[in-house]
């Protein structure tokens, strides 16, 4: 709004403080006309280039996204799908799009250091590439696993790449309380028995699952996988927590230049010198018992191991690292497999359905690693594994031991994972119990 009347100040400097006085002024009305009107053309020359901008950039359209199958424009290829048949070669399948012989072995030859054609499976797809439907194709596309494709192209020249299919990984939560078993409580609330494995893995030194109990409570932070907003397949275990009878029970996964695993509050390996059992998914049939009635040769007889038992073929792990000392095949043991772990420690493995490649005597072992699978060779009613411990020479109940804790990190590293630490604790602290299944909390990069 525009005055006629403007105010112009006079101060007077005192030493005490004073108000100005103000002298008043009146301006010529041509001054304020030419004023006002200056005043309003600004205004209609300002709302002139606003719609102009505005104008523009409602003018402006995003470049809609082209949609890619295998890196190909769905819109410019046509896709053909062909399912691989049992005992079905490559050029008995190429000789259908009139690809000749020469062609099929220079493109078996180029991809020897790719992907070789004798991996391609049964059952599988080939996805046949042509520029239109009449056309014959000028490549395939075969795609082992959700992650990865292959592509052979045999149009005018040989070629053969592998490439990644483009994924979205989100973080998200779970928990649950258990009511009957770990297993139910985990698939009630949609997990997959791989994350079931992961969990067990992150926290294997400081819960026995083998123990687990009515109430007790578990909560995860995991990623999962997407391609095409369709869940593929879990990822890392970022944190786990688990509370139970004897208290409550973090595992942190932590990875930098010279850590890789889980950790516990204080710093300390999760994964301690001895696994709890030699097989997953498995349960106790039999316990260690040095007065138990056999039940096939149908007396009392001393159990100094323990049953697993597991579907045929389940593979057993070495539950520490070792050496082979011993692989054979009695009649009460079947085929076995016995490792000494250091001057104090030895287990073995009975009733073997087969033994793992590679298994000899001398044969050095990891911590994890498949050296058999799950059988009923010997005296066995069915198929499970008999894990026997000896310390010092005695056989053992595995279960009572008491393991020594790992060693925990370097002091001057211990900073930085406790920041980490702290970041996923309130993480899995703020997980509320609720029948949320999931709950993304972010996009990972």
């Amino acid at each position: 709004m525009l005055f006629s009347v403007f105010f112009r100040a006079k101060y007077t400097c005192t030493l005490k403080e004073e108000l100005p006085d103000f002298e008043y002024s009146y301006l010529p009305s041509e001054f304020l006309t030419a004023l006002m009107l200056f005043v309003i053309g600004i205004g209609v020359f300002h709302g002139l280039s606003c719609n102009l901008d505005t104008s523009s950039k409602n003018e402006t359209t995003e470049v809609p996204k082209v949609e890619k199958r295998f890196g190909f424009e769905k819109d410019k290829f046509y896709f053909e799908e062909l399912k691989v048949k049992p005992n079905q070669f490559l050029g008995d399948i190429l000789s259908l799009y009139n690809v000749d012989a020469q062609t099929v072995s220079s493109l078996a030859t180029e991809a020897k250091d790719v992907y070789s054609v004798r991996m391609i499976r049964a059952g599988k797809n080939l996805t046949f590439v042509k520029k239109d439907s009449c056309a014959n194709p000028f490549c395939f596309v075969y795609q082992p696993n959700p992650f990865n494709y292959i592509t052979y192209e045999f149009g005018d020249s040989i070629s053969v790449t592998k490439a990644e299919v483009e994924y979205e990984s989100c973080i998200e939560t779970a928990q649950g309380t258990i009511k009957t078993s770990l297993w139910n409580a985990m698939i009630d609330n949609g997990l997959t028995p791989s994350i079931i494995d992961k969990m067990e893995d992150a926290l294997a030194s400081s819960v026995d699952f083998y123990h687990t109990q009515k109430g007790d409570e578990f909560k995860l932070i995991f990623e999962r996988k997407y391609i095409e907003d369709k869940p593929i397949s879990i990822g890392q275990i970022l944190g786990a927590y688990y509370k139970n009878g004897q208290g409550e029970h973090y595992s942190i996964y932590y990875k930098d230049g010279e850590y890789d695993g889980f950790y516990d509050e204080e710093g300390r390996a999760n994964r301690s010198a001895f696994l709890r059992s030699p097989v997953k998914y498995s349960r106790i049939s039999s316990r260690f018992n040095r007065n138990r009635f056999h039940p096939i040769l149908k007396r009392r007889k001393a159990h100094l191991g323990t049953d697993y038992a597991a579907p045929r073929g389940t593979p057993i792990r070495a539950v520490a690292d070792g050496v082979v000392s011993r692989k054979g095949y009695t009649k009460g043991n079947g085929k076995y497999i016995k490792l000494k772990h250091n001057k104090t420690y030895q287990t073995q493995y009975l009733h073997m359905h087969n033994y793992a490649k590679g298994m000899r005597n001398g044969t050095k072992v990891k911590q994890g690693q498949t050296i058999g699978y799950v059988g009923s060779t010997g005296l066995a009613t069915g198929p499970h594994v008999c894990f026997r411990f000896w310390k010092n020479g005695k056989q053992i109940n595995h279960l009572r031991e008491v393991f020594p804790p790992s060693k925990p990190m370097k002091d001057e590293d211990l900073p930085k994972y406790f920041k980490h630490r702290d970041d996923i604790v309130y993480q899995l602290d703020a997980i509320p119990p609720s029948e949320i299944e999931f709950t993304p909390l972010a996009t990972a990069p």
